[in-house]
């Protein structure tokens, strides 16, 4: 388990009372959850202030890969740059990974049977078993307050968080951001059994009652801007309440728009969304402490721009560099040792003269 706090300045006055001056602590941690077959437990990245205060929960829900093999490689902690995004906004956040992701025990339990007649109601019921017991476990910790809380999903989270709406939704749940949710992607522009899944959305609209707000980029290419209206207005015209926004374009895929990279995109979006439904919990975001990394000089001017990227990538990261000046680089990885490997592995495919460690995580090793 790691701690680690920052100090936040703020810029103008808050809400929420004493949250100024304040630390915003990022923890990595496990959630019980009791199954049919068992206690299990899942992982978790907790970002709260330190200010003593409950402060109501964002819960932020991941996608699932197309390969199954790389389930195990996920990790709540690479999503530390969008949980500072809602804890500078006053809120207390949880990335929890669902059964069968990164090390959460129990095995998957999102699986939709064949792709030609997939179970996407099963998945969903699964999915919502462990946001529930996500919540019910968060709001016995001092940090959280789950009597006015939001979700926020992307891809299979996003699916999974408009279905919490309808499917047994906890009493505090008051709002719902959704990025690109959907289920069975198989290929770009390949979804299994799109009216299934259209079918699906159109129940979870009978039972959902919250306002939801919907972002789906332009060049998706998981669930595009057709379908992404098709599953919209299923949802609405059996009763759901939710906005819809068509984003922009977001690098070579915009399925990938709710990232560290899209802030500037999706941030006064959902910033918007919060105050029409009086969930603004701060008059202006805590401003995030810069990186103390310096760049290193002696990088070329390519590998100089990618680690800037480097510095503000999520842990665990390392950074790889060859004589012939080659680089290599990878963040979010379960442990510094796998992030170290993928490194020196992608930089060695770009160099003959063998490449070195220059950084890992916070640390400027040369």
């Amino acid at each position: 388990m790691k701690i680690r706090g920052f100090v936040l300045i703020l810029v103008t006055t808050l809400l929420i009372p004493n949250l100024a001056y304040s630390k915003l602590i990022w923890k990595e941690t496990y959630l019980p959850m009791n199954t049919a077959n068992g206690p299990v437990k899942l992982e978790a990245l907790l970002v709260f202030s330190d200010d003593k205060i409950k402060h109501p929960l964002a819960l932020i829900s991941h996608g699932s890969p197309r390969n199954p093999q790389d389930r195990p490689n996920m990790t709540a902690l690479s999503y530390l740059p969008i949980a500072y995004e809602f804890a500078r906004r006053g809120y207390s956040v949880a990335v929890v990974l669902r059964r069968g992701y990164g090390s959460s025990g129990g095995g998957w339990a999102e699986g939709l049977g064949s792709c030609n007649n997939p179970n996407y109601m099963k998945a969903a019921q699964s999915a919502v078993e462990d946001l529930n017991a996500s919540v019910d476990f968060l709001g016995t910790l001092k940090q959280f307050d789950t009597s006015k809380f939001i979700a926020v999903g992307v891809s299979a989270g996003g699916f999974a968080s408009i279905a919490l709406t309808a499917l047994n939704p906890p009493p505090g749940l008051k709002a719902v951001i959704n990025f690109a949710g959907g289920r069975g992607s198989s290929s770009d522009n390949k979804v299994c059994n799109e009216n299934a899944l259209i079918s699906t959305f159109a129940q979870f609209g009978k039972g959902s009652k919250v306002p939801t707000l919907w972002i789906y980029a332009k060049n998706d290419h998981f669930f595009n801007p057709q379908l992404a209206k098709k599953l919209f207005t299923a949802f609405t015209g059996a009763g759901g309440n939710a906005v819809f926004i068509q984003a922009n374009s977001f690098g070579k895929e915009g399925h990938f728009l709710f990232s560290k990279a899209g802030i500037p995109q999706w941030a006064p979006m959902v910033d918007l969304f919060l105050k029409s439904n009086q969930l603004i919990l701060v008059n202006s975001a805590l401003v995030l402490p810069v990186s103390s990394l310096k760049t290193p000089g002696y990088l070329s001017n390519s590998a100089k721009k990618a680690f800037l990227t480097y510095r503000i990538a999520p842990p665990h990261k390392a950074f790889a560099v060859s004589e012939n000046r080659s680089y290599g680089w990878r963040s979010g990885q379960p442990t510094k040792e796998i992030a170290e490997q993928k490194a020196l592995k992608i930089c060695n495919q770009f160099s003959a003269s063998g490449c070195k460690l220059i950084a890992v995580d916070e640390e400027l090793l040369h």
